[in-house]
């Protein structure tokens, strides 16, 4: 009996490993560094829909590198205090938030040549193309506000009071825009048709939602929140569906749609890894190792790898966060073993 029941467990671990990611016992790990001329703060990083380019925030600049090897592409100069890259692919036109501006730059995808400056509201954070609207949606942080730009006019269509803080702003592709509101604790609804925001929803216990990502099929919510929780909310009510364990200081979520993966990037240095069975079954799968200050995150579709930058830390006296050292910016390439 127990020679059966050994044998029998054999089997089921053998299955379970074969079928890999849906079967939630892949161990995912640090494949690649990749190191990153300059110094400076960073935020946000960005995977070129159409080429094999890897856009990072940072500093002053935005640093192109190829997705690949790490090698340096171009460099995208004057972005002050720059936080996000927004692409619109049809359009072959890249955006940058430079939050100390109050700009976003237009940049050609081929060249990586500037184009021009549009005005935005205080702080530009957060940044995002819609490909329903084809308009960019920014997310000012001062002032607590959107700016809506025409991606084909560049111009300003609208600015949206929100009443708080916007993080993170994404689309479920069919006129529905959601927006973490990070210092009221909820979700902003906004319908892109009329620019009126038609829903607020509270998170359930996540506080301070930074990281944002959405499944348009299942129309599922993922908030990444600062007291170590990821929250899923039903898109269509608002709905909390589940609240689940992250690591500390996440402020990057993306979603992997192939294999139904949440992945979220915690500043603690790992990345909590969620599995979506259905929409209202989800698990943790495990939490792997990558280095602290890693907090925001970008995926490929295409490859399913995860990219996310950081830099050696040190702590000053009397400074809230560490500084980095000088030298060290770098961005972990981050995938299945």
């Amino acid at each position: 009996m127990k020679r059966s029941i050994f044998i029998t467990t054999l089997i089921a671990v053998s299955l379970t490993t074969s079928y890999g990611v849906q079967a939630q016992k892949t161990t995912f790990a640090i494949l690649k560094t990749f190191p990153v001329t300059g110094d400076g703060k960073w935020d946000y990083l960005a995977v070129s829909p159409s080429t094999d380019n890897l856009y990072v925030s940072h500093g002053t600049q935005v640093n192109v590198i190829n997705k690949n090897d790490g090698k340096a592409v171009a460099v995208i100069p004057n972005t002050t205090g720059v936080h996000g890259i927004a692409f619109a692919p049809k359009l072959n036109k890249g955006f940058i938030s430079n939050g100390k501006l109050n700009t976003v730059s237009v940049f050609d995808m081929n060249s990586n040549t500037v184009s021009g400056q549009i005005n935005t509201g205080e702080n530009p954070d957060a940044i995002m193309y819609d490909a329903y609207s084809k308009m960019i949606i920014v997310c000012n942080g001062k002032s607590k506000d959107l700016t809506i730009i025409d991606a084909t006019t560049e111009k300003v269509v609208k600015t949206i009071p929100l009443g708080g803080k916007p993080e993170t702003a994404v689309s479920d592709d069919a006129g529905k825009i959601f927006i973490n509101i990070e210092d009221k604790s909820e979700i902003a609804e906004l319908n892109i048709k009329d620019y009126t925001i038609t829903n607020r929803w509270k998170i359930g216990k996540g506080k301070e939602p930074s990281g944002l990502a959405i499944d348009v099929k299942t129309k599922r919510l993922f908030a990444g929140c600062d007291n170590k929780l990821l929250v899923v909310l039903d898109a269509k009510d608002g709905r909390v569906v589940k609240e689940l364990p992250i690591g500390d200081g996440c402020d990057g979520v993306v979603f992997d749609p192939a294999f139904g993966l949440i992945y979220s990037a915690n500043r603690e240095g790992t990345i909590t890894m969620i599995k979506e069975k259905t929409a209202n079954d989800y698990t943790v799968v495990e939490n792997v190792p990558t280095k602290k200050g890693a907090r925001t995150i970008a995926i490929d579709e295409k490859t399913h790898l995860l990219y996310l930058p950081t830099a050696d830390l040190k702590q000053i006296e009397n400074e809230k966060r560490p500084s980095s050292v000088a030298g060290t910016f770098e961005v972990l390439v981050v995938g299945k073993k």
